[in-house]
């Protein structure tokens, strides 16, 4: 307990010290507001546009959720045929591989010319920034389950596919739900990815605008809103693992 609130301890110190230096070297210097506004100035425009903020974000948010949800479900069932199929693991594991090698901002413009300005470009580029934390996770997961518990599934006499829900599925969940907090944070870089490529709304785009018309402080208060974003719902991810943890206890 004494070692957490130390560690909270100095990293609220941290960013007070943080917040001290910006707001004291931008005044004490006279940085141009185009160039780095000050802490408070931020503060002052994140309170002004926060209806702006708002519908931008409910934007992305579903953009990342969308490109979350396929996949989670794609790379799931990819890691169970490339596990249980050998022809798979020859096959489509390299390929996988291959598409994680390419760079996906190189992608966007592709994508966007696939798919169109709308919603489907996001969610395509969010999709591919959060696919294979997840293939390759799921797949160590269930590769992870302990012989001795395969064996005395054997010896019970139980089905490959009980076997599989009932043993190596929760064997693979804590590899899982690690993967997918690595897979939502990138998948909110995707969908910002895509909108700064291609779109009319989302908070990428106003990120875009806002630079572009040199309103520096909007996009840093756009940027605090994703990083927001993005820690929110890494943190509900980790909730909902320890809460199918703390069930299957």
């Amino acid at each position: 307990m004494t070692g957490t609130i130390r560690r909270a301890a100095e990293a609220l110190l941290f960013c007070v010290a943080l917040i001290i230096l910006w707001e004291g070297g931008v005044r004490l210097f006279e940085v141009k507001p185009y160039l780095l506004p000050s802490l408070s100035a931020i503060a002052e425009e994140t309170w002004r546009a926060r209806a702006q903020l708002w519908q931008h974000s409910l934007v992305t948010l579903g953009e990342v959720a969308l490109g979350f949800a396929f996949a989670t479900v794609l790379g799931v069932a990819l890691a169970a045929l490339i596990f249980f199929v050998p022809l798979a693991k020859r096959t489509l594991y390299p390929f996988v591989v291959a598409l994680q090698s390419i760079p996906k901002i190189g992608l966007a413009p592709i994508i966007v010319v696939w798919c169109g300005y709308g919603l489907a470009s996001k969610v395509t580029m969010a999709f591919l920034f959060a696919f294979f934390p997840i293939v390759i996770t799921t797949l160590g997961g269930l590769a992870s389950t302990p012989a001795h518990l395969e064996e005395h599934f054997r010896a019970l006499g139980a089905k490959p596919w009980a076997s599989f829900w009932r043993l190596r599925v929760p064997s693979a969940l804590p590899s899982f739900v690690d993967g997918a907090k690595v897979a939502m944070p990138l998948a909110v870089i995707g969908a910002i990815v895509g909108e700064f490529v291609g779109s009319n709304d989302g908070l990428g785009n106003l990120i875009l605008i806002a630079t572009g018309s040199s309103q520096t402080a909007l996009s840093f208060s756009a940027l605090l809103v994703v990083t927001g974003l993005s820690l929110a719902l890494f943190y509900l991810i980790e909730a909902l693992g320890r809460l199918v943890w703390w069930r299957q206890g």
